[in-house]
């Protein structure tokens, strides 16, 4: 994907959710009403790190192309180019997913 024309403020991160299975294990085909909210994706942009009360910043943990597990209701859904893209808060996020 090339550059997104999106930058987020402060320790809020944009990530593009990963579809949801489409199938089960057992291979029982899922429809869209029973598909779980994905709660995984891909980060595309990062913003500078929440400001302290001192005027510095803190450092984010998470950078672009990090895969990201964030809770189920966490930020807020935008659509951007086409694309179904979340912003959430560092905070947000539960775990990085190492490869």
């Amino acid at each position: 994907m090339s550059e997104i024309k999106l930058r987020p403020l402060d320790d809020r991160i944009v990530v593009e959710p990963m579809e949801a299975e489409e199938t089960t294990p057992g291979g029982i085909v899922l429809p869209d009403t029973a598909k779980e909210k994905p709660q995984r994706g891909k980060v595309l942009a990062v913003g500078p790190g929440r400001l302290m009360d001192n005027g510095k910043r803190t450092e984010m943990s998470v950078a672009v192309g990090d895969e990201v597990i964030f809770g189920k209701y966490s930020g807020t859904d935008i659509e951007l180019e086409g694309k179904e893209l979340k912003i959430i808060r560092e905070s947000d996020v539960l775990a990085k997913v190492l490869k």
